[in-house]
């Protein structure tokens, strides 16, 4: 289980307060995939990541008691000067896994062949990208953030391979998905939220948040 309750955050902007929530309360159970539209700049971003715990709430609680993976695109576990292979055994360690398995399984789908042995700071986009969507699936969580905005990868065979297993990793975790489009959340949701003004509206369908969500499109 995944709750916020009474939760607030805001930013200054330099001119005026940008509200992200406002007293929002909400619980995403396991096994009920929750979408959340919103439109562009009005916070996807900053909710994914209060839920991954990389940013904390102005005011109010979060409470997890499962395992909530980063959002996937994340860098900030990645250090630029060490290579793809010390990271992922690092990082390995960090979520109590066996390093050489890691290693393995990320060497193996990213396809990256001498440059995993090369300091991720020498990575293109796109490759870096590999690198961290091979953690997020080599690590094992009940819960995955997605978030529309984060990198996406161009490599033909890494998606092939990386979202045959993210289905079948999918059929078993529970998702959380934010994004602008509700064609995006169809692939994994069927609850759904609509993110406005600061407030989040909570619906039991896709379709009564897409109802709402275009009519004030």
């Amino acid at each position: 289980m995944l709750e916020f309750d009474n939760v607030s955050k805001s930013f200054w902007t330099g001119k005026r307060r940008k509200v992200i929530l406002d007293r929002a309360s909400f619980r995403v159970e396991l096994g009920n995939s929750l979408g959340i539209l919103a439109p562009n700049g009005t916070g996807k971003t900053t909710i994914i990541n209060m839920m991954a715990g990389l940013e904390k709430p102005d005011e109010g609680e979060i409470r997890k008691n499962c395992r909530v993976s980063f959002p996937l695109g994340f860098m900030g576990g990645v250090v630029p000067r060490h290579s793809g292979r010390e990271n992922t055994r690092f990082i390995a360690r960090l979520y109590g896994l066996d390093p050489d398995y890691v290693e393995a399984f990320c060497r193996w789908l990213c396809g990256l062949e001498e440059y995993f042995d090369m300091p991720v700071g020498t990575y293109s986009q796109g490759m870096r990208a590999r690198l961290t969507f091979a953690l997020l699936l080599a690590l094992e969580f009940d819960i995955y953030l997605i978030d529309e905005g984060m990198p996406s990868t161009t490599d033909v065979e890494f998606n092939r391979k990386a979202g045959a297993i993210l289905r079948d990793r999918l059929k078993e975790a529970t998702v959380i998905v934010v994004s602008h489009q509700a064609s995006t959340l169809e692939k994994f949701c069927r609850t759904a939220a609509v993110l406005r003004d600061g407030q989040l509206y909570m619906f039991d369908t896709l379709e009564e948040a897409k109802r709402m969500y275009d009519y004030h499109s």
